[in-house]
């Protein structure tokens, strides 16, 4: 019997298999170092598949080498480049430091920090037994040198691994406790002067109330530079970073005063500026090395590793090597020389990095400061990477036109994605995606868009998945007639025999079961790929607007402003749509009943219930109603908000799971609600749908509801969230045309609401995992409110008062 694996390709294997994993050892750091940065830029699924597998994969092809130069180093005879292996394997423990630019490939993996440490100990073992199975080593001095660099580098990666891990992170943010004033020795001393008839009193000192603490320089008058945005990104980060592992912080503190009076005296861009400065520093903190390498002993060992790889380089250039084959002596080359030139690139990256200017140049405190010309070097080297927007001409139909500016920067100096997601339920139950209102591809994605469209190759991919879902129905029709035959045959089959009727009655409940279920859906299900799948078919992406981020920002100092009035700041960032509701100022437009009406859609409901009836609501309204120049505005932030609430309900789950009334079975039910009324039907049946069936289902929706009696008792209950959303759109459609502006300002604040609502009691660490795949709007928000003092980690209780002796002469 011949052998499964022919001679050759085992000699082929044994010649090329050690070479072949440095090379591909050496090509995944090249790819991770120059690719993994871009991770905070984008949210394509593609880039992350290839970050993730370049990841997973550099650590096995380095281990997988090292077990093979080992093995082919403890043979007989020893090999002839057994001085070059040896060189190699120091080589690949340089590469399980990993690169700079990337330590955690997820934030759970820098709690795994013990187990990289064993990985380093039996890495470290089995090269230091390579090392002295090659002695005498000609190569003896550049391998020494190469292993003090590899040690260096992977020491590097467990004490970021180590500093990133949440109880690590949370340890290092605890200062030295404070014992507080020690009012028995006070009492003490007072008792012994009273004793000896010493004329004392305690006085009573308070803290510094609001308002009478000296005035500190809070940021200059004019427009912030991009250098001081930096800086003051960095000053923040270092007092709300502690946000993440849930620490509290003082309502009363100066720093959060201090955040407070920084903000408000902010425009929107400046704000934005900031905010993305400080995301993209926690970014760092959690998935670099940034920490370890922005001290004075992470540039020392980075210099001292460097050293030891031009050394190797220069020693091994001066060495006779005609004794090795010219191949490996040309790998060898390439391992050098790829290993400095990874390391120059990574310096590179640090010396033009946020970190480096903003722990090398504190922010200036003097007005009339104009700056150095170091300051306006490094201003005009940050300006790349400077907000860009780019005006574009909003129009509905041709009749309502108007201007916004939409984010267009550079993908190579963004600092996060800059997109905004969307996700619609009436066009995911039609199968359609969700439109953009703001079509801002660039070059390449709109002449790709134009081949495509010319060649009809969007029709034919329409077709191929029609076809697709056309043999799912028939698979699963199929399986079902399939188990309906083979239990009529199994039952005629034992008709006259019990004892093989009760022996073949155990396959009847196995076919029973595994047709009775759709064989597509039970796979998708296993494997957990069904939601990706849809989210990835039916969710859209959209650049975010200057004009969206002006109108979110004023709405939070708002409540900033009013929460500092009310009693309870917890009655202002706790709700979810009936501060707006209960205003004032938009409650002359509406009459008590309707506010009652419209207040029961938000109070007497869930929080996911409240979402999927105002979205809905909303798209009916936005469907079937044309814009206005005054309502233009709030109408496409109400439908933006609208998706993008319903994008993170279904697509990001982990995001919304810790917030109160988050279920998914309510979000399937609202679907199959929509999809079997008797509206949708019709247009089910259709071969091809387009953006348009939308449009008309949504009118018919919205006019086959008739208005019905509000039912009565303790708790509001949902049984049709269809027909409560289509209630709730009526309603608001109870506002007169003149009132069409207050109408929408109504729904775009509501919308404000709830997602200020899901950023207040989301997760702080699915914040910080979002920023490795692009970064999530709703992390903005977050941020921007706790910068305004918004949120359940502030103390609203502060000692603000000391005693003092005094001893009168």
């Amino acid at each position: 019997m011949g052998e499964a694996i022919p001679k050759e390709v085992k000699e082929l294997w044994d010649k090329w298999n050690i070479r072949g994993l440095v090379i591909l050892s050496l090509a995944l750091q090249t790819i991770l170092v120059l690719l993994s940065p871009n991770r905070k830029r984008t949210h394509r699924r593609f880039f992350r598949l290839l970050i993730w597998s370049a990841y997973l994969l550099a650590n096995w092809a380095a281990e997988y080498a090292v077990g093979q130069i080992s093995d082919n180093q403890g043979s007989e005879p020893q090999p002839k480049n057994t001085d070059l292996l040896a060189f190699w394997a120091t080589f690949l423990l340089l590469h399980l430091g990993g690169p700079d630019t990337i330590t955690a490939l997820a934030i759970e993996d820098n709690d795994l920090w013990l187990r990289s440490l064993f990985g380093l100990v039996c890495q470290a073992i089995i090269t230091l037994y390579v090392f002295f199975l090659s002695i005498p080593n000609r190569l003896l001095v550049p391998t020494s040198l190469m292993l003090v660099a590899g040690v260096i580098k992977y020491v590097e990666r467990i004490k970021a691994l180590r500093g990133a891990s949440l109880e690590t992170f949370k340890d290092s943010m605890l200062g030295e406790p404070d014992p507080g004033p020690d009012y028995a020795r006070l009492m003490e001393e007072y008792s012994i002067r009273k004793v000896h008839k010493e004329p004392t009193r305690i006085i009573r000192i308070e803290e510094a109330e609001k308002g009478q603490r000296p005035k500190v320089f809070v940021r200059p008058n004019t427009e912030l530079t991009d250098l001081e945005a930096v800086q003051y990104a960095y000053k923040y980060f270092n007092i709300f970073k502690g946000l993440v592992v849930d620490l509290m912080l003082s309502s009363q503190s100066e720093e959060l005063n201090n955040s407070k009076e920084f903000f408000g005296l902010s425009t929107p861009e400046e704000a934005l500026r900031v905010l993305e400065v400080e995301l993209s520093f926690i970014y760092g903190t959690f998935y670099t090395k940034v920490n370890i390498l922005h001290t004075w002993i992470g540039i020392s060992f980075r210099l001292i590793a460097l050293a030891s790889l031009v050394s190797s380089l220069c020693i091994f250039a001066t060495m006779k090597k005609s004794e090795y084959d010219q191949f490996d002596i040309g790998l060898t080359y390439v391992l050098l020389i790829g290993g400095i030139a990874l390391d120059l690139v990574a310096i590179f990256i640090f010396c033009v990095s946020d970190w480096t200017f903003a722990r090398f140049w504190k922010p200036k405190e003097d007005e009339e400061d104009k700056g150095t010309p170091v300051d306006r070097f490094l201003n005009w080297i940050l300006s790349f990477r400077k907000l860009k927007w780019e005006p574009y001409d909003c129009s509905h139909k041709d009749k309502v036109k108007g201007k916004c500016q939409v984010s267009d920067r550079k993908f190579i100096f963004r600092r996060w994605s800059e997109y905004i997601y969307s996700y619609n339920l009436i066009g995911y139950s039609l199968g359609l995606k969700s439109t953009r209102i703001h079509n801002t591809n660039g070059y390449i994605h709109r002449f790709f868009d134009a081949f495509i469209h010319s060649l009809c190759i969007d029709r034919a991919f329409n077709c191929f998945f029609r076809g697709i879902g056309f043999c799912f129905r028939n698979i699963i029709y199929g399986t079902h007639r399939a188990r309906n035959r083979l239990s009529n045959f199994i039952s005629r089959l034992s008709k006259n025999n019990p004892n093989l009727y009760y022996a073949l009655y155990p396959l009847k409940l196995f076919l029973s079961f595994w047709f009775g279920i759709p064989i597509i859906y039970y796979v998708l299900e296993f494997f957990g790929i069904s939601d990706q799948l849809n989210g990835m078919i039916y969710t859209s992406s959209d650049r975010i607007t200057k004009e969206m981020w002006e109108f979110i920002f004023e709405e939070v100092k708002r409540r900033s402003q009013d929460a500092d009035r009310a009693e309870s700041a917890n009655d202002i960032y706790s709700t979810r749509g009936e501060w707006v509701l209960r205003d004032t100022s938009i409650g002359k437009a509406i009459n008590g009943t309707l506010r009652r009406k419209l207040l029961s859609y938000v109070t007497q409901a869930d929080y996911d219930q409240s979402i999927i009836m105002w979205h809905i609501a909303t798209e009916l309204l936005y469907r079937t109603e044309e814009a206005t120049e005054k309502s233009q505005c709030n109408r496409e932030f109400s439908k933006i908000l609208s998706d993008y609430m319903m994008y993170l309900l279904f697509v990001q789950p982990a995001l919304m799971s810790t917030v109160a009334g988050i279920d998914k079975k309510r979000f399937m039910e609202a679907i199959a609600e929509v999809k079997n009324s008797r509206e949708a039907k019709k247009y089910l049946e259709k071969k091809y749908r387009v953006d348009s069936d939308q449009e008309r289902l949504c009118k018919e929706i919205l006019s086959s509801v008739e208005e019905c009696s509000e039912k009565k008792g303790k708790r509001y209950q949902r049984k049709n969230v269809l027909a409560d959303a289509s209630k709730l759109a009526n309603a608001l459609n109870q506002l007169s045309k003149e009132e069409e502006e207050v109408k929408w300002e109504i729904v775009s604040k509501v919308w404000v609401e709830m997602l200020c609502y899901g950023a207040t009691y989301c997760d702080p660490k699915q914040h910080v995992a979002q920023l490795s795949n692009g970064g999530e709007f709703i992390s903005f928000v977050w941020l921007l409110m706790a910068h305004f003092g918004l949120g359940d980690q502030f103390q609203t209780t502060e000692e603000n008062a000391r005693g003092r002796i005094i001893v009168s002469r």
